[in-house]
């Protein structure tokens, strides 16, 4: 052995295992909300818990809680870029143009973005199919209202909300057409006061069921103190209602984050735009109140078997908006492409969509 050889060997043999071994990859991820909402943060931030447990040391994560949709998140993410991270989530719809400019500055980097629809060499996109728990949430409202007075808190007026207040309006009517559902617009993912006051201005006009598109259980605390109806957000938030908590929507987000990180390890991942819903265990819909009668639970269960068998979709034609204008034929099923592009309210919505 030459004198060269056995001294690299002597040497790598005397390192430590720690220093012999791979470096972890950098994972990271932006947050819209803190990671304490009990809801939409909070599940991702569960989601990049569970992917560490799985790794191990293989990975390394880091998370920004509270980014701005704008400006902040943009500096956010090129500074995830820049200290290394290998794969970076980024996490509300607003992220997507920040995402795809430091995207096209960090051709090396992976980068996935949530809710949104702009796709590159290095840049996918996913979501959950939250509209499929929204019908789901529908069904179960329109069968224990009792003022077929439905009330919605949306944050902005985007195709995710868009189409998720119609899953819940389609799902209440089909088993109740005297269904009214009233619309508040938030314009914030989380403020749990300027929720609380949506929820209570709903109820005012008569909502004895509270549906959301925000983050905090504030909503469902305020039907709680009321003796109304409220439904959870992301998160299992049946611990913030007790009777008032008719059933929660739950965003589990481990399963995507393991085999996106797994795909990229291994060399093999591929930009794509991933829809997971019922049948994937992305969407859950948990904590169903036990003040239904047997037959309001057997419909419930029934719906959310069809939708997890794939027999039924949510959007299937014919469906009309509130202008009367056909925009599914009978017996189609929306596409993903088109649902990303909704921006119509369905036939029998009396609210109005913010110009």
């Amino acid at each position: 052995m030459s004198l060269i050889r056995s001294l690299a060997l002597t040497a790598a043999l005397t390192l430590p295992v720690s220093a012999m071994a791979e470096d972890p990859m950098k994972v990271g991820f932006v947050y819209v909300g803190p990671i304490g909402d009990h809801g939409w943060s909070y599940q991702h931030d569960l989601g990049r818990l569970a992917l560490e447990e799985h790794f191990g040391d293989q990975v390394e994560t880091t998370y920004v809680e509270n980014v701005n949709e704008g400006a902040d998140a943009e500096r956010t993410i090129r500074r995830l870029a820049q200290a290394g991270n290998e794969v970076i989530f980024t996490t509300s719809f607003g992220f997507m143009n920040p995402t795809a400019r430091v995207a096209e500055q960090f051709p090396d980097t992976t980068f996935l973005h949530a809710t949104g629809y702009k796709r590159a060499d290095n840049l996918g996109t996913y979501l959950s199919v939250t509209y499929e728990g929204r019908y789901v949430t529908g069904v179960a409202a329109g069968l224990v209202t009792e003022t077929n007075t439905l009330g919605y808190i949306a944050s902005f007026p985007i195709p995710e909300v868009i189409r998720d207040i119609n899953a819940v309006y389609l799902g209440a009517s089909s088993v109740n057409p005297d269904i009214e559902l009233k619309v508040v617009w938030a314009n914030t993912w989380f403020d749990p006061a300027k929720e609380a006051d949506a929820a209570n201005a709903l109820m005012d006009q008569g909502a004895d069921v509270i549906v959301q598109h925000t983050d905090s259980p504030a909503p469902l605390m305020a039907a709680e103190k009321r003796g109304n109806w409220g439904v959870g957000q992301a998160s299992d938030m049946r611990k913030f209602g007790g009777d008032a908590h008719l059933l929660s929507v739950v965003n589990d987000w481990a399963p995507y984050y393991i085999d996106t990180v797994q795909s990229v390890m291994d060399g093999d991942w591929a930009p794509s735009d991933y829809w997971g819903g019922i049948s994937e265990d992305v969407i859950q819909v948990v904590g169903i109140s036990d003040r239904l009668t047997e037959e309001q639970r057997a419909k419930v269960d029934e719906v959310i078997a069809s939708i997890d068998s794939g027999e039924f979709h949510p959007f299937t034609g014919p469906l009309k908006d509130q202008d009367g204008e056909l925009r599914v034929p009978e017996g189609e099923a929306m596409t993903n492409e088109q649902l990303a592009g909704m921006d119509w309210y369905v036939e029998g919505m009396t609210a109005n969509l913010p110009k």
